[in-house]
């Protein structure tokens, strides 16, 4: 079980549609908080930022809460956006920790609805 937020449909749709996904699993689904039963905060200021790609399998999109990139346990808040063959989610923690991401031009705002995710 983990903690987060989950994507407003329309936005998606269209982050999907201005994005497109590079891999056939579309995922782009969430943004992780943490693994504890913590309470994600319900109102929260929310952008993508940018994007990661090991071009092997892994894209994610870059995500700042209330102006920040940092997860508490070290990591970066992302939205894994899509997995070729054989890939996780999770992988998307380790390609934003061994390569880094790309600013986009100009943040797109989100808005996120606080969830708990299995």
């Amino acid at each position: 079980m983990t903690n987060g937020w989950t994507l407003d449909p329309d936005e998606r749709e269209a982050l999907l549609r201005d994005h497109p996904p590079r891999y056939a699993r579309v995922v782009a689904h969430h943004v992780t908080l943490d693994v504890r039963l913590s309470e994600p905060p319900q109102d929260v200021r929310a952008a993508v930022l940018g994007s990661t790609d090991d071009d092997q399998g892994v894209e994610a999109l870059v995500v700042s809460i209330d102006g920040s990139v940092d997860r508490p346990d070290g990591s970066i808040y992302h939205i894994t956006w899509s997995l070729g063959d054989g890939r996780s989610a999770r992988e998307s923690n380790d390609v934003l920790r061994e390569r880094g991401w790309k600013e986009w031009d100009h943040p797109v705002p989100l808005t996120l609805k606080p969830a708990r995710l299995r």
